[in-house]
């Protein structure tokens, strides 16, 4: 991927992880948690989503590094669990809803990909919009969010799929699990970063990636 590349796969992520932490706002707010709205949370002004670390570090230290994944996100969206109604199944519907966006996200980008022609994306009107990069804008987002949608969903605190697999444990193991913070974001990165020995998670990612993909038929 070149820096122009980069750039424009940045822009994407950035605003794709914004729509992914309003949802979460969203769905907290229908299920009694007001707090990310109250916290002016639920705007899609990139300023208050913007974290250094999520947002700008870890993708750019990816791409240095010539990661085969390229992966992000914004500030998490703050949610009050003792406001939900229904505790940590509330919680896991909040979670479950941000990846439900970026993969809902990446299923419009293939439907436009499939009804859009190639011929269609030469046309002058588009090529002077986007200076002749339309063809690989929807990939791109196709690609992005699929991304999004896998690696939010891996069972490790704090990402998306560590409450929802809660649901699978006894409260006190499950509290006890979710204190792992920023040991899991570390270890996250440690895993991306230098894959283990027979257990490389940018190989996982990538599988389930380009199965999904692949149902695009793309």
């Amino acid at each position: 991927m070149d820096i122009v590349s980069f750039i424009l796969y940045l822009i994407i992520l950035v605003f794709s992880a914004i729509l992914h932490e309003i949802a979460h706002g969203f769905v907290a707010e229908k299920l009694g948690d007001p707090t990310a709205r109250l916290l002016g949370r639920l705007t899609l002004n990139p300023k208050p989503h913007i974290d250094p670390m999520m947002t700008l570090a870890l993708p750019l230290i990816l791409f240095l590094a010539g990661s085969p994944v390229i992966i992000g996100g914004a500030k998490p969206v703050p949610v009050d669990p003792f406001n939900l109604r229904d505790g940590r199944k509330d919680l896991a519907l909040v979670s479950l809803a941000g990846p439900l966006t970026n993969l809902l996200l990446a299923i419009i980008a293939g439907i436009l990909l499939k009804i859009l022609t190639p011929s269609l994306f030469n046309q002058p009107f588009f090529l002077a919009i986007l200076d002749g990069r339309t063809p690989s804008l929807l990939p791109m987002i196709l690609q992005v969010n699929l991304l999004l949608a896998i690696f939010n969903l891996i069972p490790i605190p704090p990402l998306d799929g560590s409450k929802v697999f809660t649901l699978l444990l006894p409260e006190r193991e499950a509290n006890a699990y979710m204190s792992m913070g920023n040991m899991g974001m570390l270890i996250l990165f440690l895993l991306l970063m230098f894959p283990l020995p027979g257990f490389s998670l940018p190989a996982i990612i990538g599988n389930i990636f380009n199965f999904l993909y692949s149902l695009f038929g793309l």
